[in-house]
């Protein structure tokens, strides 16, 4: 099982390279069969100089897809290129078969307008999800923030069934934001981790967010609304409330109920969460909004341990993120 595809910066750095007049082309995986290199959606940007950053296939085919590139950047067509991975090559890069992969090559000025390219880097830049849309066989393009929910919830670039659209998904990074430095998030945060998030420490306690008990991690010791407000909260953030403690929780609860985060639950017996309801009733929140709240957080698997916790935490947010549960 191929994994996820990590927030590279090969539109940010094609449009450097444009810009810089040495010229750029992007290439990207638009389908593949077997056990292909790169998943859908993988890119390599080539500079007319012959730079690359990036990657379609782990090395098999790269000097193939360079050589196209640079004549794409001369005559500015884009290019539909199709390989096939020997299994000799699929096995130097740690596969066990070799595979097929489709790549589209554009190069940046001419078949890919600058506007465009110009437009899904402000949107990447500002965390605002977005999908680009390229027809293979007449080259219409463009971007959409509001078509394809269904490929934007579940990270899935593709081609659509009519075999020549294709639709590059560009999701900013899932970031993790906890609230309380505590056993669980201890357990929780490297887990979210490996999960693809990245994860942020929020507790103005420096007992508890303390670079002994999190190395390495991003710790605020604001309060929490106050370091919501700095982070911002959107649709690829989840939101966890870990203290037990409503003077930290509630401030970033009524930060999180009036934004779009994909999750936020909050720790507590269901004692505890009835209360909570209680308190942000009398603050003004609608029915609606507080029954987006996960509380007691997690899904139900019997855990008890901290790390049992976390591993219900991270499995009911990753249930919402991909439309399992409602």
């Amino acid at each position: 099982m191929q994994t996820m595809t990590p927030f590279e910066h090969a539109p940010e750095t094609a449009l450097h390279w444009h810009r810089s007049g040495t010229g750029a082309a992007l290439a990207t995986v638009v389908q593949t069969w077997g056990s292909a290199p790169r998943r859908t959606g993988s890119q390599l940007v080539v500079s007319g100089e012959g730079q690359i950053e990036g990657s379609v296939s782990g090395g098999c085919v790269e000097g193939a897809v360079v050589g196209e590139a640079l004549e794409a950047l001369q005559d500015g067509q884009h290019r539909l290129l199709e390989f096939g991975v020997s299994d000799e090559d699929a096995f130097a890069v740690g596969l066990a078969c070799g595979g097929t992969i489709k790549v589209l090559v554009e190069p940046v000025g001419s078949a890919l307008p600058v506007e465009i390219l110009e437009e899904l880097v402000a949107a990447r830049a500002s965390r605002t999800p977005v999908a680009y849309e390229v027809n293979l066989a007449t080259g219409a393009r463009h971007l959409t923030r509001t078509e394809y929910p269904d490929r934007m919830r579940m990270d899935r670039s593709g081609l659509e069934d009519d075999s020549e659209t294709f639709v590059a998904v560009h999701n900013p990074p899932l970031r993790l934001v906890a609230v309380g430095a505590v056993h669980i998030t201890q357990a929780l945060v490297p887990m979210a981790r490996i999960a693809g998030y990245d994860p942020v420490i929020i507790d103005p306690r420096a007992a508890f967010a303390s670079p002994e008990r999190f190395p390495g991690e991003t710790l605020m010791d604001d309060w929490p609304d106050e370091a919501v407000a700095k982070l911002g909260l959107d649709t690829r953030t989840a939101l966890v409330l870990l203290t037990h403690d409503p003077k930290l929780d509630d401030p970033a609860l009524e930060a999180a109920l009036s934004a779009d985060v994909f999750y936020f639950g909050a720790l507590g017996s269901k004692k505890t969460h009835a209360a909570r309801v209680a308190r942000m009733q009398e603050a003004g929140f609608n029915e609606d909004q507080i029954n987006r709240i996960h509380g007691p957080i997690g899904l139900d698997i019997g855990a008890a341990s901290p790390a049992e916790i976390a591993v219900s935490i991270l499995s009911e947010m990753t249930a919402v993120l991909r439309g399992k549960q409602p």
